[in-house]
């Protein structure tokens, strides 16, 4: 039995809270803590023995095994040093700061104190995603060539939002530098990015852009193309094209309904989901039951870390080379 701790019951705290009290087996939730009273009254629903605003009651409990920081990205590192050095297992979600040395430090104080991380880039897991990976590694689709990754929100967030977010590379595209990094195995070399304002002039305002495109090129030779949009008018937009030597896997978007309208105009289909959390429902089980997974079998976590440095570093350069017009070799950030 994994005896769990939650800090932070906001929107993802309560999925998985909801995830880990009903859907999975062999864990306990002992502690939640939630700085609100809305969230601290959503966790007493499941009846965890210990609602709190003080995290750190949830880090110190001498009977939690594992703890899940599901803040707000700027307490993230703070818990997740304070979590390793109680000695807890850590499941984060991304990213683990927007400073690239604090990153480093956070990273180092968990491999010091040996215990496990998990981050939270919960694509990885996503039934669809996964079958294009399965599909690479059995050689179907023969050597890669290229590949080009579509991710396109319904509607901006809050300029509130944006000005804490670290920008649009590193708060959305930052999960297509994973998912890349995850479907090509192999590190980057060079890094091409540009940047605009297409949608709303206070974003800009605010120091960001809302619409981004970015080129990733691999020592293998393999070029990822990544386009990313604040805004799509028919709802949540998230395709991967894998082309290779021997063929090419797409992964589209599931619809709202597979009924299909046929009239003398053509066929209808449904429309788009609406937003990331339900695209990706079955794919935050599924990242949770790989953390279990992965401690009740002491196997290594499945995301790690590192694999969030990794994404962060091509943010990083995706900024600089927009910021300067030019190709940015990753050497230049090591």
């Amino acid at each position: 039995m994994i005896k769990i701790g939650i800090i932070g019951i906001g929107r993802i705290g309560k999925i998985h809270l909801e995830n880990l009290c009903t859907r999975i087996s062999g864990v306990k939730v002992l502690a939640a803590m939630n700085p609100s009273e809305a969230g601290r009254a959503y966790a007493t629903q499941f009846n965890v023995p210990l609602v709190t605003a003080n995290a750190d009651e949830v880090l110190h409990h001498p009977e939690i095994d594992a703890v899940l920081i599901c803040t707000s990205t700027n307490m993230h590192a703070e818990y997740i040093i304070k979590a390793a050095k109680a000695g807890k297992a850590i499941f984060c979600e991304k990213p683990i700061d927007l400073s690239l040395e604090k990153v480093k430090e956070t990273l180092r104080v968990v491999k010091d104190c040996n215990v496990p991380l998990m981050l939270a880039f919960n694509q990885r897991v996503d039934p669809n995603f996964n079958e294009i990976k399965s599909s690479i590694e059995a050689g179907k689709l023969g050597t890669l060539r290229s590949i080009h990754i579509i991710s396109r929100d319904p509607a901006p967030p809050p300029v509130s939002y944006i000005k804490l977010s670290g920008g649009l590379f590193l708060d959305m595209t930052i999960h297509d530098f994973d998912m890349a990094n995850y479907l090509v195995n192999d590190e980057v070399e060079e890094v091409y990015a540009k940047g605009f304002n297409l949608i709303d002039p206070a974003i800009g305002e605010a120091g960001d852009i809302d619409s981004g495109y970015v080129l990733l090129t691999y020592k293998s030779k393999v070029t990822v193309i990544i386009e990313n949009s604040r805004q799509a008018a028919y709802g949540y937009d998230q395709r991967i094209e894998v082309f290779g030597s021997k063929g090419m896997m797409k992964a589209e978007n599931p619809l709202k309904t597979t009924n299909q309208f046929l009239d003398g105009n053509g066929v209808h289909l449904s429309r788009n989901l609406d937003f990331f959390i339900d695209r990706y429902e079955t794919s935050y089980l599924l990242e949770m039951k790989a953390f279990i997974e992965a401690l009740q079998q002491q196997k290594p976590m499945p995301i790690t870390g590192d694999d969030g440095l990794k994404a962060m570093l091509l943010a990083l350069a995706a900024n600089k080379s927009m910021q300067e017009n030019r190709v940015v070799k990753m050497s230049e950030l090591m």
